[in-house]
């Protein structure tokens, strides 16, 4: 297993080992002890899956404020998805600042988000299955977001933003500076 630092504090990009012949693949794609190892220690409890049929299908920027914010672990398990987060921890050296990876079945990459960073994904292909760890059961009371256009944030979409499938909700999240923020980012004591 491969743990690639970010830029941002606290992300990881994993790639679990994927053996492959002329069957297909195999991949473990969660195993508790090998991710303990490499330093990705969550209790995560709930697998969550969502299907996008069409490209253009943009999801985010959400994620669920304290106490019951989220560490997500997620992948794209068919077709291909640019992913994004932003740091909305305040006082974060990175705070306001964004990242996008490609998440795909060809890839298998997964994306360790934690808690304080916003979380949203486009889809690129068709039919894209796309699965993630919480760490924390879903809240209706804390689930939150902010706008994916922000132009404060400036995140470069690689499809026609004129022409993404949003849902309502999305349509209407407030920009980062509009939202009553409680995230606040704690420097670790070494």
């Amino acid at each position: 297993m491969k743990v690639i630092e970010t830029k941002l504090q606290d992300v990881k990009i994993i790639e679990t080992d994927v053996y492959g012949d002329h069957r297909g693949f195999f991949t473990e794609s969660y195993t508790k002890e090998k991710f303990i190892e490499a330093g990705i220690d969550f209790d995560f409890i709930q697998d969550n899956h969502s299907l996008s049929m069409e490209p253009g299908v943009l999801r985010g920027m959400h994620f669920q404020t304290p106490d019951k914010a989220q560490t997500k672990l997620i992948r794209a398990t068919t077709g291909v998805i640019y992913d994004v987060i932003v740091d909305i921890r305040k006082g974060s050296p990175t705070y306001g600042e964004w990242e996008g990876y490609i998440l795909s079945e060809f890839n298998h990459r997964q994306l360790l988000v934690p808690k304080g960073f916003a979380h949203g994904f486009v889809t690129l292909t068709p039919n894209c299955n796309v699965q993630y760890k919480v760490d924390e059961e879903y809240s209706a009371e804390n689930d939150g977001g902010i706008a994916f256009n922000d132009p404060d944030i400036g995140i470069i979409w690689p499809v026609q933003i004129d022409k993404v499938i949003l849902s309502e909700k999305d349509k209407h999240h407030p920009s980062l500076a509009q939202f009553n923020n409680p995230f606040v980012w704690e420097e670790e004591i070494k």
